[in-house]
């Protein structure tokens, strides 16, 4: 902890040094002569900006073209397929029964509570 505040006071103090070097500079600024008025500088004449024609609107057509209509050709028919065998699938086998888990936790003597001794 004791080094964490001499960390801050260090810091103050070197922060205070920068500003008194900034206000220096300041004061050094303040004592220069006066700087020379900038000049006016003559208004120029600006050109008007030109209309824009006009341009001719394209005209769209209301009616659409009409297309001629083609014909296909039939389509080929399709071979016949020759006949399978007929496949009869062997019977499912029977799924084992999963054994019953017990449900009831057998007492552990070493974990039961000693006898009450009177």
């Amino acid at each position: 902890m004791a080094s964490f505040n001499c960390f801050i006071l260090a810091f103050f103090v070197s922060l205070s040094l920068l500003s008194m070097d900034v206000s220096l500079a300041a004061r050094n600024l303040l004592q220069l002569p006066p700087l020379p008025s900038v000049p006016n500088l003559p208004k120029l004449a600006v050109p008007p900006i030109p209309a824009i024609p006009t341009l001719p609107q394209p005209s769209l057509p209301t009616t659409q073209p009409s297309l001629p209509n083609p014909t296909l050709p039939p389509l080929p028919s399709l071979p016949t397929m020759p006949a399978f065998p007929k496949v009869t699938l062997p019977p499912m086998p029977s799924i084992p029964s999963i054994p019953n888990i017990p449900t009831t936790i057998p007492s552990i003597p070493l974990l039961s509570p000693p006898p009450a001794g009177n």
